[in-house]
């Protein structure tokens, strides 16, 4: 006999009369005097199952030592439901049991299996397998599958070929750490995990493939966060002859596509560009969150001058103003302010403003500044009546950072930022190089291989920090999905690159000579995109954490304590790969 002839999310009211087989996870089990109900799981949904004394008291009384999570076979007949679950796919029908089958025990699971569990995060990681089988969980990982076949689709149709490149590479420099595996067949010397495609998806570009794409592991061991996993998948691309448009219309095109094909969310309009200059006077951040306003103003000019040493000694003083917020109270406030004196924000204090409905002004700095001067403000900020501004100052980099945290703070305290609505934009034009205190040498802000615009070449020699880059971010809500750059394809560019990068000329033909030898024989132009596959995922799921979208996730210590991994290796396996562990 078949396991099951439907499953559990299945059945509906045509099919009342019919005989049937299921097969699943007991769900819930109720035991309401002469019968007995019990609630059987798969992937596909829930059905209940019925059991009457009166009928069959030896099928009840089995029914009746049944447990939550046991695997069990039913048979039975399909009838309408006297009292219906409109909240259920199956809730017009329930199966009488003629049959039923315990195909395997369960233990009694330490967590409930529903969608409101009572498992905290640790326990959940530890037991991900009971996890997966929740309808959050499941609906996640089931989205992953949705989007990943429909980026598939969209790729193939538009004339691209999925091609995979090597997971043991060698390790570079740039970037964030690599993950390094010991060679046993070559002592002393290392594999590396890569950390993205990029030189193998540049190879292909000289080999002539000219539509590249690749749904790729990558691996960086860096600091965990909400976003960040040591493992995570990216949507990688490349293209040859192409130009900064051509990438941006092809891949804003499988944006439309995903969020429409997905979501449902048809954007008829393109999406709109912001420089990376405008993103950070305006917003704080190189990936801004659209879905509200609440701009960072300059007011360094209006406030200067008034004796108030804070602001006249800062380099520069910057606001936003939170509509119809003037009502805040004052321990509102003060919790504001603790807010950006978190070390990780690290301002000093902050300034508010209450633009009173009577037309006054109420502020911490009443004793500095008039109310004419406190209007000059409010003008500046583009604040009326009923608003509230807040004002931080410090140094330009450090203030604008602060104040993009505290505009997101807002968002969040506001209700703003609604996980059902989505605001795309391309931000470009970013910085080339950014120079780096601690080694005291420029850094490639996207990677080394990224081209300067054209009419800034001739910066590289004599002005290199002002050097713009022909390159690209993706962003939606807040973060960061994908970004990539036209490459550089010239040898004698990428040579001049590596120098200013601080590379002499023996390190990068020690670590980038395969890739130069190659653009010796006719390498075309080409440029590329790679996306956040996780992070795109957990947007389209509502979730903030990519751990929610991810199978087997490791946890914010980067660990996986399901299998618990990473674990030591036997003195044998360390010996067999001429290694040895070195205790401080």
């Amino acid at each position: 006999m078949a396991y099951r002839t439907h499953t559990c999310g299945e059945l509906r009211s045509e099919n009342i009369g019919q005989e049937i087989i299921l097969s699943g996870w007991a769900q819930k089990i109720r035991n309401l005097g002469g019968m007995t109900f019990i609630d059987i799981r798969d992937r596909y949904g829930i059905s209940q199952l019925f059991f009457d004394e009166e009928t069959n008291a030896d099928l009840r009384s089995k029914a009746s030592k049944i447990g939550r999570e046991f695997v069990l076979q039913a048979s039975g007949v399909v009838r309408e439901r006297s009292n219906k679950n409109p909240n259920l796919d199956t809730g017009d029908i329930e199966i009488v049991v003629n049959e039923i089958t315990v195909l395997n025990k369960s233990e009694v699971p330490p967590f409930t299996i529903e969608d409101e569990t009572d498992g905290g995060e640790e326990i959940r990681m530890n037991y991900r397998y009971l996890d997966l089988r929740r309808n959050p969980v499941r609906d996640g990982i089931i989205l992953r599958h949705k989007m990943a076949k429909s980026i598939r689709n969209y790729l193939d149709k538009s004339g691209f070929i999925e091609i995979e490149t090597p997971v043991l590479i060698k390790s570079t420099p740039e970037g964030a750490r690599d993950f390094i595996v010991p060679s046993r067949l070559n002592a002393g010397q290392f594999y590396a995990l890569p950390q993205s495609p990029q030189v193998f998806k540049q190879l292909l570009m000289v080999a002539g493939y000219d539509k590249y794409f690749q749904v790729v592991k990558c691996f960086r061991d860096e600091d965990f966060r909400a976003d960040r996993q040591p493992e995570f998948t990216q949507i990688d691309c490349e293209m040859a002859f192409v130009e900064q448009e051509d990438i941006l219309q092809t891949f804003e095109g499988l944006a439309k596509h995903l969020f429409r094909d997905v979501k449902g969310v048809d954007f008829k309009d393109a999406f709109p560009r912001m420089t990376y200059k405008e993103a950070m006077e305006s917003y704080g951040s190189d990936k801004p969150d659209l879905r509200f306003c609440m701009k960072i103003n300059d007011i360094s000019e209006v406030v200067k001058g008034k004796d108030f040493k804070i602001f006249d000694e800062a380099e520069y003083i910057g606001g936003i103003c939170v509509e119809g917020k003037a009502s805040h109270s004052r321990k509102k406030i003060d919790a504001l302010t603790k807010f950006v004196q978190r070390p990780q924000i690290g301002s000093k204090g902050m300034v508010y403003v209450k633009c009173n409905e009577d037309g006054t002004f109420k502020s911490s700095v009443d004793k500095f500044y008039s109310q004419e001067d406190l209007k000059l403000w409010a003008e500046t900020l583009g604040a009326k009546a009923g608003d509230l501004l807040l004002v931080l100052s410090g140094t330009k980099k450090q203030t604008l950072f602060a104040l993009g945290e505290l505009r997101l703070e807002m968002g969040n305290q506001l209700e703003l930022r609604d996980k059902n609505k989505f605001a795309p934009l391309w931000v470009v034009d970013f910085p080339l190089l950014e120079w780096d205190e601690k080694t005291n040498r420029f850094h490639a802000m996207h990677h080394p291989f990224t081209a300067p615009k054209p009419e800034h070449l001739e910066l590289l020699d004599t002005d290199p920090v002002s050097v713009n880059a022909n390159a690209y971010d993706f962003v939606i809500n807040g973060s960061e999905i994908g970004g990539g750059s036209i490459r550089i394809f010239d040898k004698d560019l990428q040579a001049k690159m590596f120098k200013t990068l601080g590379f002499t000329e023996e390190e990068a033909n020690a670590q980038f000579g395969f890739l130069m030898d190659a653009f010796k024989y006719g390498a075309p132009p080409h440029g590329g995109c790679a996306f956040g596959f996780d992070r795109w995922v957990a947007i389209f799921n509502g979730s903030d954490s990519i751990r929610d979208v991810i199978a087997f996730p490791k946890n914010n210590a980067g660990r996986d304590v399901m299998i618990d991994s990473p674990a030591p290796v036997s003195n044998d396996q360390l010996k067999d790969l001429s290694l040895g562990i070195v205790k401080e």
